[in-house]
């Protein structure tokens, strides 16, 4: 979570953030940390990799070795060679930042381009506009209300009340906050939940979701701007969040809400 942390800068493009594993922390420490990949030299962590799915990890490593050959060969070593335990055997996603010289490496090695994701940032200088939502702080007494929102904007029974407490319980949700959105009628009509990686750092969005019953009415771009207006006062500089290309409503609520895109990043898999 430190390294992670240390990595996050306004000038370098969208990575595996402190929040995701934040996010993640609902399965329990011991299930997380058993999906968490880790290079080092000498106690210095130079990549990171989160198995967000069993078939997929996310990967970052430090800023100032993105074009390191070294590390690059080694990483493309590891995770092609299903014996050394960074991948199962078969078809696997990788998502790792653009730029990285790893991606070259893994293409000349037979990887192919895969789903692609559109990043967006929202500079927080400035202050943020008005939501239009009446914006709650979700607790203990509230989680069942974020939970059920969450449960029917993603149509997944997964989220539950006892796993947001898990969440809320982890270390990495002191530095973050769970909003709720409800409208005029006083119904709960879109959450989001954002993580703050420390003052000066980007801050990232995820999830964000809109509930089922109250799509179509602007709730997805009014969630977006509570969300960047809960950043900046956490102090993070900017607003982060990432979602697929082919979600064409979810980019242009966050494009609405002040989110500027950036190019959109390739994933890379291995064929089975």
């Amino acid at each position: 979570m430190d390294a992670l942390r240390v990595w996050q800068d306004d000038h370098t493009p969208l990575q595996l953030h402190p929040g995701d594993l934040g996010w993640a922390w609902a399965l329990g420490a011991e299930r997380l940390a058993a999906a968490i990949r880790t290079w080092s030299v000498d106690g210095r962590i130079l990549a990171v990799g989160y198995l967000d799915e069993p078939d997929l990890l996310r990967l970052t490593t430090a800023p100032d070795l993105r074009q390191d050959s070294d590390l690059a060969r080694r990483l493309l070593a590891d995770l092609g060679d299903p014996e050394r335990g960074v991948l199962p055997p078969g078809r696997v996603g990788l998502e790792i930042p653009s730029g990285a010289l790893l991606r070259e490496v893994l293409l000349e090695a037979g990887w192919i381009l895969d789903e692609s994701w559109t990043p967006l940032r929202r500079g927080l200088a400035e202050p943020v506009r008005e939501s239009g939502l009446r914006i709650e702080v979700a607790g203990p007494e509230t989680a069942g209300v974020r939970t059920a929102v969450h449960r029917s904007a993603f149509g997944s029974p997964a989220f539950t009340e006892e796993l947001w407490h898990v969440l809320a319980a982890g270390p990495v949700y002191a530095d973050a906050r769970c909003l709720i959105g409800y409208d005029d009628q006083d119904n709960a009509v879109a959450a989001v939940t954002v993580w703050s990686a420390g003052r000066g750092k980007p801050g990232l969005l995820e999830p964000v979701g809109v509930h089922a019953d109250h799509r179509g009415r602007g709730y997805g771009t009014a969630i977006s701007l509570a969300a960047a207006a809960a950043l900046r006062e956490l102090g993070a500089s900017s607003a982060l969040v990432s979602t697929p290309t082919s979600n064409a409503a979810a980019v242009a609520a966050y494009k609405a809400a002040g989110y500027e895109p950036s190019s959109e990043r390739l994933d890379v898999s291995r064929a089975a």
